[in-house]
């Protein structure tokens, strides 16, 4: 009976390669397209690839526009809008957290907006570690004296920035914290150019923090990922991988980074 359904498998997958295949040649064109373009792409016999096209047109997979073009269906559209429903930053980013706090052995942490402040909704520590900067889940911090918060700032209107100055009165924690809404600006106008943001004790004395985006499919910043580390032992080396780290977690949620 095993030897016998080998070759049923083998085909079974192969038309689920196929089908694979067809799928990525129509995702190549934004305007329907002809039999004989799907075929040249995908490598596929002309026969083959009308046969399985036909299959996904019953199922929604595909549409056929006029005779001999297609382009990508809608049942694709329902059930990425599934996929999209049942993801979370949090579950997205964990293991790449993780990773990441393997790698510099320092605190990683997870925050979003919430209003005028940023709020830490996960953390990669061990206390295996030694020193190091532990953010409580659910803490806040507000977006002028943070590295996640200023993100945040940097991709809103100036007048909204002025109203945030406005509304906050742009408090301090000590004597690096910035109270100036020009060099506030300034600063916002440094995080948009560079891709990245940085607290340099400016929250807390002793303590430093370094933080990249995390954007969605439509590219919204939804969240910012960073590292929390003692003043003197921030690695500038460690942006990099932030930053790569910040942007795999953003492709899981669908984000398309522009080359």
């Amino acid at each position: 009976m095993k030897i016998e359904s080998v070759p049923e498998q083998k085909t079974t997958i192969q038309v689920i390669e196929r089908m694979v295949a067809l799928l990525d040649a129509l995702a190549k064109y934004p305007d329907p397209v002809s039999l004989k373009e799907l075929s040249k792409v995908s490598g596929l016999h002309p026969s083959t690839a009308h046969r399985i096209l036909n299959d996904m047109v019953v199922t929604r997979f595909v549409d056929r526009v006029e005779p001999g073009t297609y382009r990508l269906g809608m049942r694709l559209l329902e059930l990425g809008n599934v996929v999209k429903s049942r993801l979370s930053v949090r579950e997205a980013a964990l293991d790449f957290m993780r990773a990441l706090h393997k790698k510099t052995q320092q605190t990683i942490n997870l925050s979003v907006r919430q209003g005028d402040e940023i709020v830490y909704i996960d953390r990669a520590f061990s206390e295996r570690s030694g020193m190091q900067v532990v953010r409580a889940i659910g803490g806040r911090g507000p977006l002028h004296l943070t590295s996640t918060g200023k993100l945040f700032l940097s991709v809103d209107e100036p007048k909204a920035i002025r109203a945030y100055a406005t509304r906050t009165g742009l408090a301090g924690h000590n004597k690096n914290s910035i109270t100036d809404l020009g060099k506030l600006e300034r600063e916002l106008g440094l995080v948009k150019s560079r891709g990245y943001s940085r607290d340099n004790e400016e929250l807390e004395l002793g303590v430093r923090c370094m933080a990249a985006g995390i954007y969605d499919d439509s590219g919204k910043l939804i969240a910012g990922l960073s590292i929390s580390a003692p003043a003197d032992r921030l690695q500038e080396d460690w942006l990099e991988d932030l930053v790569l780290t910040a942007r795999q977690i953003s492709v899981t949620l669908g984000y398309m980074p522009v080359e």
